[in-house]
């Protein structure tokens, strides 16, 4: 399982984890963002009145509303992302982190689109009467690419699993543990049967799930963020500057927090930036490809509000709440993941500015420590060998070895600073927190007290169920294009199968396979909306002088 780890994340280095992604996703947004001059602003209340019915026609064919549509899109990226995965660019890259992920979200706007128009445009129907379409559609039936449309078809079924079905219930299994101690095999059954009901009934009943799961989700989440914000209130606006005032500079060090560049916080921002709205992805589109509209500018408008609802608005307020609170600063007593942990030969003190900077640089991967190779010497729990153990980016402190629920006394064998995979030792002490667990500490710094963790971990087991069941369709469509309408049920099997196994499947696989999933799917769809931008504008073009036809006494922006 190491050596599969260190592939992933081997790939991941040249494709989601690489500088040159960040630039081809932020580029595209920003190119069609001036491209279509500012459609996320000048179109942003046009979209609002879609949503509401206001463009519809009876004759419209699909399988789902505009709001369906939406929802059912929301659903499938308002998840861990917008929990774990703002607390882990935090924890990585400090406040500057958010402010990218919030400039990420602004152009995805226009990316999310300019891709839902195309595949609502080139979208078909099936066989069994539904329809289907997504990026796969416009790659073969625009430009002419069925081997591109492929690859991308392929990749969504991987990502199906990479980014809805393994790390929605891996995140959830860990929360519901933690919090209540509920065995997560259990947890993975229990939501399996539950995913295999829902996604059984295809697209409409995904639709009329997610319809009333999103609204409902959203505002408890929305309500439980503002509450914290409240009882921080002193909090809010030097919070709210330090987003901005390091976004070129990099956060210093403060607290347990070791400090983070510019490129650090740069790249951990677009990148769960995109891990949480998806623009660009492709996945939506799919989603959207389904809504009934006569034409397909209206619904590409609809889903321009997916990366203001998610971003803007839910990991704003997540990434506030982290901030306000203090927490994401805070060392806090807790047991430490193998793959957040790295044994270190010697003593070294964050509080030695030369210390500090040499721990810095081994994080961002200098060869300024040794790592520790040998045999651990440990003594009633304490460790008692010239070492420094850093956890979550942090320097651990009060450590204690436990092993069988005793402190243990003898010896433990390290290579390379990983202790050998034993599941009998158990490492616990205070270091930084990161993804969900930091936001469950948030949300205690307020009037819910010690009950935060369980408004945390209710949400998170809301937006990550919700996230699954839309990429089962996402999934369920990609593999409708490769084998056909038959092999469905198969892929719903497996897909049920691979979110139990990945209640209890070690998180950073999980994470790590996502990167490279979405980073597969993302590329060919970038490059894809790239090459028929002209046609964007002439389709904008036919809308509004529709859209004048029909209401004379409104006034429209310029296509």
């Amino acid at each position: 399982m190491n050596h599969f780890s260190e592939l992933l994340q081997l790939i991941d280095s040249y494709l989601g984890g690489s500088q040159w992604f960040v630039f081809l996703l932020l580029g595209t947004g920003l190119f069609f963002t001036l491209y279509l001059k500012f459609p996320q602003i000048r179109y942003f209340k046009y979209a609002v009145k879609i949503v509401k019915g206001k463009f519809d026609r009876q004759s419209d064919k699909g399988d789902t509303s505009h709001f369906q549509a939406l929802t059912t899109a929301l659903s499938g990226t308002v998840g861990t992302g917008n929990i774990a995965g703002v607390a882990l660019a935090i924890h990585l890259g400090g406040p500057a982190a958010l402010f990218w992920m919030l400039v990420t979200a602004m152009l995805g706007m226009t990316t999310k689109f300019v891709e839902v128009t195309l595949s609502h445009k080139y979208r078909e129907i099936t066989a069994d009467g539904t329809v289907a379409g997504g990026p796969m559609y416009y790659m073969k039936n625009r430009m002419k690419m069925p081997w591109l449309a492929a690859i991308f078809a392929v990749a969504t079924i991987f990502s199906s699993f990479g980014t809805g079905s393994l790390p929605q219930i891996n995140s959830i299994s860990n929360s519901v543990f933690s919090t209540f101690g509920i065995n997560k095999i259990a947890t993975g059954a229990v939501l399996s049967i539950l995913l295999g009901f829902v996604i059984i009934g295809g697209i409409k009943r995904i639709a009329k799930v997610t319809e009333r799961l999103v609204p409902f989700m959203a505002i408890f989440y929305f309500l439980g963020a503002i509450a914290v914000l409240l009882f921080n209130y002193k909090n809010f606006f030097p919070a709210l500057l330090s987003i901005f005032t390091d976004v070129f500079t990099g956060t210093a060090a403060t607290g347990g927090f070791l400090g983070a560049g510019f490129a650090f916080a740069f790249n951990r921002g677009v990148n769960r930036g995109l891990f949480s709205n998806e623009a660009g992805q492709g996945s939506a589109p799919i989603a959207h490809a389904a809504a009934r509209a006569h034409e397909p500018v209206s619904e590409g408008l609809v889903a321009m509000l997916e990366p203001f609802i998610d971003t803007i608005i839910i990991c704003f307020l997540t990434g506030m709440t982290l901030l306000t609170s203090g927490v994401w600063t805070e060392k806090f007593d807790n047991q430490f993941q193998q793959a957040d942990m790295t044994i270190i030969q010697g003593y070294y003190s964050e509080k030695n500015a030369e210390d500090l900077q040499a721990i810095k640089l081994f994080l961002d991967g200098e060869n300024t420590l040794k790592p520790f190779s040998g045999e651990l010497k440990v003594e009633n729990g304490i460790i008692t060998a010239p070492v420094t153990i850093i956890n979550s980016r942090s320097v651990a402190e009060d450590v204690m070895v436990i092993r069988q629920q005793e402190k243990y006394s003898g010896l433990i064998p390290v290579t390379n600073g990983k202790i050998k995979a034993d599941a009998s030792y158990k490492i616990q002490g205070k270091s930084l927190l990161h993804s969900a667990p930091l936001t469950n500490a948030a949300f205690s710094r307020s009037w819910f007290g010690s009950w935060g963790e369980y408004v945390v971990t209710f949400g998170l087991l809301l937006f990550a169920f919700s996230t699954a069941i839309s990429w089962s369709y996402y999934g369920d469509r990609a593999t409708t294009y490769l084998f056909g309408n038959k092999w469905v049920i198969y892929f719903r099997i497996i897909y049920v199968i691979g979110f139990f196994l990945a209640a209890f499947t070690d998180t950073t696989v999980v994470w790590i396979f996502s990167g490279v999933t979405i980073a597969l799917m993302t590329i060919p769809n970038l490059l894809g909306i790239l090459s028929l931008r002209k046609e964007i504008k002439t389709d904008l073009k036919l809308f509004w002088e529709e859209w004048r036809q029909r209401f004379p006494n409104e006034k429209t922006p310029n296509s």
